[in-house]
């Protein structure tokens, strides 16, 4: 066993490997139900000061649903460790390299090293905090992707990071140093496909209501391009137990990831929606 899956279930190290994916030497972890048939495929991205192995309940679920899982190392973070990025000053630094490694990701993934057992065309994204940031920011770009899940997160950097915002881990930034990377000012261009967001309305480092007020803009939006704005749907807690209500879901982790494991299995199996 790869001592790297020491923290790993048996179960789920049997079925996953640690890869560096070219081109960009992108330290991932794939899980995969079988390695012979072509599955429907998340990638997915944790959040700041963590790493790609957490959460070993959300692949194990995936996996049991058929569905493959890519999880990568953010930048500065995990294998990829970097003092300069590990830090809150260094947070747009690493979701700018961040949205660019999707594409590189996604490339890879297309190797036929792979034998086409990731099927990219069901191909989900989605992500946690920072990650979840990233894929609402690349969800604002041309895109193949099929739906997307998001969790403890924010598509309106501006009011998150804002001098008279809620200033999380302490840090503000300059509007202009956001707008590249806000999904927000770039909604106009969100092609319509199921999203899943979970949140806890007591999330103490990115506060609901800031999410709340992008996902209405988001249904806004996909309504004036004529798709249902129900593709868009959240799930919410007044409180789940978790470190700043932040960090997992705490005592309704379990019921949070089965919610997330049916929305991508009714959305990856299933013809895409229009």
């Amino acid at each position: 066993m790869h001592p790297r899956f020491a923290k790993l279930p048996t179960s789920l190290a049997e079925r996953s490997r640690t890869v560096r994916l070219r081109p960009g030497n992108i330290p991932a972890l794939l899980c995969h139900p079988d390695w012979i048939s072509p599955a429907p495929t998340v990638i997915w991205m944790h959040g700041r000061t963590a790493n790609k192995e957490l959460d070993a309940g959300r692949y194990i679920r995936w996996l049991k649903a058929g569905i493959a899982a890519v999880a990568f190392d953010l930048p500065g973070h995990g294998e990829r460790t970097d003092a300069r990025l590990e830090g809150a000053p260094g947070t747009l630094a690493v979701l700018a390299e961040l949205i660019a490694d999707i594409d590189l990701v996604v490339e890879a993934l297309a190797d036929p090293i792979w034998q086409g057992v990731f099927d990219l065309d069901r191909l989900g994204i989605g992500g946690m905090s920072l990650g979840g940031m990233a894929a609402l920011r690349r969800l604002c770009d041309p895109h193949d992707f099929r739906c997307a899940a998001v969790e403890c997160t924010t598509g309106d950097l501006w009011s998150l990071y804002r001098p008279e915002g809620p200033k999380p881990w302490g840090q503000t930034f300059a509007e202009s140093e956001v707008a590249p990377l806000d999904p927000l000012p770039h909604i106009g261009a969100f092609k319509p496909i199921p999203l899943l967001a979970l949140h806890s309305e007591a999330d103490r480092i990115v506060p609901w209501p800031i999410q709340q007020n992008f996902l209405q803009r988001l249904r806004e939006q996909y309504a004036a391009s004529g798709a249902e704005p129900h593709l868009v749907r959240h799930v919410t807690w007044p409180t789940t137990g978790a470190p700043e209500e932040h960090s997992g879901f705490g005592r309704v982790g379990n019921d949070a990831k089965n919610i997330q494991t049916e929305f991508l299995k009714a959305h990856l199996f299933d013809s895409p929606a229009h």
